[in-house]
């Protein structure tokens, strides 16, 4: 493999695009779960909803990044890895808020 820049399908590979989508799907993901724990009243019992709000915060950042990396292409290359390193963040963070709300709601 050549790269990010490989062709798939006969079209070049748009990274930023692809980080758009999923981080404001997961966005929307950790936003539900925010809301559920606090409708539910779960919230106060642990700590699972600080983490799905930094999951939140990161998963936003990346979608900022992201639509960045799209609008200025001179620059796409630091903002695009920032964008791809902010989403793995907070990526971790909504699996570590579900693994937390697992264990402690047995």
């Amino acid at each position: 493999m050549a790269g990010q820049a490989d062709l798939c399908h006969g079209r070049t590979m748009q990274r930023p695009t692809h980080i758009l989508n999923a981080a404001s799907n997961l966005l929307g993901i950790a936003l539900v779960i925010i809301a559920a724990l606090n409708v539910s009243h779960i919230a106060d019992k642990n700590f699972a909803d600080e983490i799905a709000w930094s999951a939140a915060g990161c998963l936003a950042v990346s979608c900022l990044l992201s639509y960045l990396s799209i609008r200025h292409e001179q620059k796409s290359d630091t903002i695009e890895k920032w964008a791809d390193r902010i989403f793995l963040l907070g990526l971790a963070a909504l699996i570590g808020s579900i693994a937390v709300l697992a264990m402690t709601n047995r």
